[in-house]
């Protein structure tokens, strides 16, 4: 009776139409919580498992394509899936409608924190959400790591990708690059330890139910590389780009759209990765924010739907309102503009990875020699998102320490006890972010009203 109760269905599902996809991408713009891992997780939920629009090999696929790229490995997911599904469009539509929604709502929120972040019950949010954030970064590598290290190799990968980046400061293009060499010669000599799948999932594989584009599915016509489509799409994101910098006379604004184009190209290993870059451009460099106000975006980017690299939106805000680009009487305008400046040059790079090496991606499916680098990659991910965890961890558990003296001052027992409770939330009881969120959020405002 079990069998019968969990035999997969024999035919595959009817092509969606473009109405059909947009209103799944728009869907998913609001309702995409818990940074990249999350928004992987419901992706893969609805699309590989629900909808059976694509199959689990090709959606690991193009997720390990993603990972390798700068920028948010999540967001670029979608526009994979979403030019696989309905062409170039249909990638575009899928990637602005998974950053759209964000933009919006954390705008707003960034201007209730700027025009309100001193009355304490709005700080008191704020200091218990902060240690949640910290507790979902570790559980995102928990997730992320159980699902990619398969075996001890990948595993000792891993490790050593944190130990190069907490214990020597290795910077994580050099890591990416090391790990990509070491998969390429796994893959080689060791190639049952590299291949994507692995870890006993042959009888799943064996009886899933057929997807729309299945893993022996051919790639469509529009999938196949073609010289005029790269060099059309080159030209035209060329063309943008240099034709916003142009407009952008304002000399604050022009700084973060070349700055926020270097950290799209220059940064590796998705949002988790990114964010130490930001926080050192923004805070060190250019002095839009302070250290304080860059963790409680990144708490703002955890409480809100979108990728979590949306805090370049909260820096953009923050920074041109603080920097009073248009004077003192239009902070709220200033702050608007900084934050779309940040993020269109931040995601118009994904779109030109995606769209235009993602004919390429197709063309490799099942060759070893290509997805055995990314694989080494995927598991070096998980040792950075480790040290973002510590990294983040170090600033809310021992907030007045400094570089010189880096467990100085205490520890703020508070927030060390809401993170561990947050983490046994989400790790033991599986309970939903979104939910733990609240929960922190209350734990804080409580804490300011018995104080």
């Amino acid at each position: 009776m079990n069998s019968l109760n969990t035999a997969p269905p024999a035919t595959r599902p009817a092509h969606p139409t473009f109405r059909e996809a947009f209103l799944y991408w728009l869907r998913l713009g609001f309702i995409s919580f818990g940074g990249p891992a999350g928004q992987i997780a419901v992706m893969h939920a609805e699309l590989v498992e629900k909808r059976r629009w694509i199959s689990e090999q090709r959606f690991l696929h193009a997720l390990n394509y993603c990972m390798v790229l700068p920028g948010p490995e999540a967001q670029q997911l979608a526009i994979y899936l979403g030019w696989l599904l309905h062409r170039t469009w249909g990638g575009i539509v899928a990637g602005t409608l998974f950053v759209l929604p964000s933009l919006g709502i954390l705008a707003a929120l960034t201007w209730v924190y700027l025009a309100f972040g001193d009355v304490p019950a709005v700080k008191g949010i704020f200091d218990g959400i902060k240690p949640a954030v910290v507790a979902i970064v570790v559980f995102a590598a928990w997730r992320i790591g159980s699902r990619a290290l398969k075996n001890r190799v990948l595993q000792a990968m891993a490790a050593l990708s944190f130990i190069a980046l907490f214990g020597f400061g290795v910077p994580f293009p050099a890591i990416v690059l090391a790990a990509g060499l070491i998969g390429l010669l796994g893959g080689r000599v060791a190639p049952q330890h590299f291949q994507t799948g692995g870890g006993g999932h042959g009888a799943a594989k064996a009886r899933h139910a057929p997807a729309l584009i299945d893993d022996d599915t051919p790639a469509p016509p529009h999938a196949r590389f073609r010289w005029g489509y790269l060099l059309a799409l080159l030209g035209v994101a060329l063309g943008l780009w240099g034709g916003m910098m142009v407009l952008l006379g304002q000399p604050v604004l022009r700084e973060m759209g070349a700055f926020f184009t270097q950290a799209a190209l220059l940064t590796f290993g998705g949002a988790y990765a990114v964010l130490p870059y930001v926080y050192q451009g923004g805070v060190e460099t250019h002095g839009w924010l302070t250290g304080p106000q860059m963790m409680d975006g990144l708490a703002l980017g955890e409480t809100t739907p979108g990728p979590l690299i949306m805090v370049v939106a909260f820096v953009g805000f923050v920074g041109a309102w603080t920097k009073e680009i248009f004077g003192p009487d239009a902070l709220v305008a200033a702050g608007m503009a900084g934050a779309a400046v940040a993020t269109f040059f931040t995601f118009l790079p994904s779109f030109v990875f995606i769209l235009a090496g993602a004919p390429l991606v197709e063309s490799t499916r099942g060759n070893l020699k290509f997805t055995a680098p990314l694989t080494g990659i995927t598991a070096a991910v998980v040792g950075v998102i480790l040290n973002l965890a510590v990294f983040f961890g170090w600033h809310v558990v021992w907030p007045r320490a400094t570089a010189e003296a880096p467990f100085s001052g205490g520890i703020e027992v508070f927030s060390a006890a809401v993170a561990v409770v947050a983490f046994m939330a989400l790790w033991r009881y599986k309970q939903e972010l979104i939910k733990v969120l609240a929960v922190c959020a209350l734990l804080g405002l409580a804490r300011v009203w018995f104080q």
